[in-house]
């Protein structure tokens, strides 16, 4: 008999501005690979909401908003400690005005404090993020 995983809610980000998409490397973990902003859903969170909450949280700057959805993905997720299913709720999400180019932020997780060193890439369909994080990026070309 085959175990059920568990499930978790999940909301990531695409923040995009100008052609290009926010990305971050955790300062400290360069083995973590290029990420966007995503995290883990509260219990009884929106999922649009927990997507700002999270560009808020990791960025330490206020005002994203969501544009829209793109979609919702399941993706494996396996680690040391974990095995589990993570429902990945995936947005377009437009940022505060007057981002710079680069910055970094001490954000409080919940496995400890993180640095996250923040910069933009060029938006194209050959990015590749950790984890699998790109999986819905050619959805901003495809809506155009």
């Amino acid at each position: 008999m085959t175990a059920v995983l568990p499930r978790v809610g999940k909301a990531l980000c695409y923040v995009v501005c100008d052609g290009r998409l926010l990305v971050f490397r955790h300062r400290d973990f360069p083995e973590a690979g290029v990420q966007v902003p995503a995290g883990t859903l509260h219990p009884g969170e929106e999922p649009a909401s927990g997507a700002i909450r999270e560009a808020e949280e990791e960025t330490g700057r206020s005002g994203f908003r969501v544009v829209r959805k793109l979609g919702t993905v399941d993706h494996e997720h396996r680690d040391a400690e974990r095995h589990e299913i993570h429902e990945r709720h995936i947005f377009l999400v437009d940022p505060p005005p007057g981002l710079p180019d680069a910055w970094s932020h001490l954000a409080e997780e919940g496995n400890g404090d993180f640095w996250f060193e923040f910069s933009w890439l060029p938006l194209s369909t050959e990015i590749v993020l950790a984890g699998d994080q790109h999986v819905l990026l050619r959805e901003l070309n495809a809506r155009k």
